[in-house]
């Protein structure tokens, strides 16, 4: 976008503001298509419905990228991405997912509602709003200017289970863009997330001897008792500040109450501040497992995502406070979150990222998520004119 297309930040933001009815309308449309990572067929309906919006709003459809269901089996489908402006350099990406972590039949029992400038429903904050004002600021952009930026929308449909699917895709766009715009919801107040901890997860699993636990227990090798010896001493590994954390989050052991158990498993979810405490935290989970187990054990998993340090987002950062005072609108600050996100991988492909651009609101993966529906405006003129100023900047060598 050339600089003579900048867009004017008042015109953006009375714009915007005028369309938030229409947010809201998209909204609705979006959190009432329900989409589990668990469940194909619901995340393909609301795909439809997404590259419904996006289309309307931006005169053009996506491209609909290869799933795991290819060519035709009911796994996990691909996702969508809009590729607008000129084509002649590398683009700023805008980065969300559709899949949520709530099952299917949630909203029977809490549909989409608003009351005062409250938006509530499954997905609602965590991240559909970001979606639905991502995709309007660009439509706004357009309405504006005259033009879009060199910019990429990716929605990926499998984010809140780790990104298997769509988390190559994000790198291989990383890469090629000049920045990473992610609408995810804010951190609390509105602030923006210039870092997020590093995310490893495991599953380890115990095999041992079933026995009758009455007549002959001592026949059998009780493999609950092995990984629960484990387990006690897992806490070792974290850090007395609370910066790494190591937590056990689901267990499961034995067939029958009265069976010395033959096979037990862990999973454990462990979140570090930087990529050395990462890695150093890999090396002892396994080491402490291999000198703890007496009986055979088999540990998968490892790192997914590596933080997002500071230093990757403190361009953007910048740009963004500037774009703020241009807007006219107060600086919510920024903030370093434990949670992950798709841009932990922008940031490791090696591209400026900022995060937290998406709804205002809070309560995510809980029943009271909500969005501010009063800030929607604000925040999707930000994301245009973020986007905007990336756009215009000479291009990186």
């Amino acid at each position: 976008m050339p600089a003579s297309s900048l867009p004017d930040p008042q015109d953006l933001l009375e714009k915007l503001t005028a369309d938030r009815p229409a947010m809201l309308d998209d909204l609705d449309g979006l959190v009432s298509a329900e989409s589990p990572s668990s469940d194909p067929v619901a995340l393909r309906a609301c795909r439809s419905v997404l590259e419904d919006i996006g289309t309307r709003l931006l005169g053009k459809r996506p491209t609909v990228l290869p799933g795991a269901d290819s060519p035709g089996g009911d796994g996990t489908p691909g996702g969508l991405l809009w590729r607008l402006g000129p084509a002649g350099r590398p683009p700023v990406l805008l980065v969300g997912h559709l899949d949520t972590v709530w099952p299917l039949g949630t909203l029977r029992h809490r549909p989409f509602d608003v009351r005062e400038s409250r938006a509530t429903g499954p997905g609602v904050f965590d991240m559909k709003a970001g979606l639905v004002q991502g995709l309007h600021a660009l439509a706004a952009l357009h309405a504006t200017t005259g033009a879009y930026p060199s910019v990429a929308f990716l929605v990926t449909t499998d984010e809140e289970v780790g990104s298997p699917l769509g988390g190559p895709v994000v790198t291989q766009w990383a890469e090629e863009s000049r920045a990473a715009l992610v609408l995810e919801g804010a951190a609390d107040g509105g602030a923006l997330k210039h870092a997020r901890k590093g995310w490893s997860f495991y599953d380890i699993s115990v095999a041992g001897r079933a026995a009758h636990a009455g007549l002959d227990p001592h026949q059998g090798r009780n493999a609950l008792v092995d990984l629960a010896g484990l387990v006690v001493r897992l806490d070792r590994l974290a850090s007395a500040d609370g910066e790494t954390t190591v937590t056990p989050t689901m267990a499961a052991a034995g067939t029958t109450q009265n069976t010395v158990p033959d096979r037990a498993h862990v999973t454990i979810d462990v979140r570090a501040p930087d990529s050395a405490a990462q890695r150093g935290l890999d090396a002892a989970l396994r080491q402490l497992v291999a000198e703890t187990a007496e009986l055979p054990y088999e540990i998968s998993g490892g790192i997914n995502r590596p933080p997002l340090e500071e230093a990757h987002a403190r361009e953007v950062l910048g740009l963004a406070h500037a774009a703020f005072d241009r807007l006219g609108l107060r600086w919510p600050g920024s903030a370093r979150v434990g949670g992950v996100s798709d841009g932990n991988l922008c940031a490791a492909a090696g591209t400026p990222t900022l995060d937290g651009l998406g709804a205002v609101g809070g309560g995510a993966h809980a029943d009271h998520e909500w969005t501010d529906i009063a800030r929607m405006p604000e925040r999707a003129a930000l994301v245009g004119q973020l986007t905007a100023d990336l756009d215009s900047r000479p291009r990186p060598a």
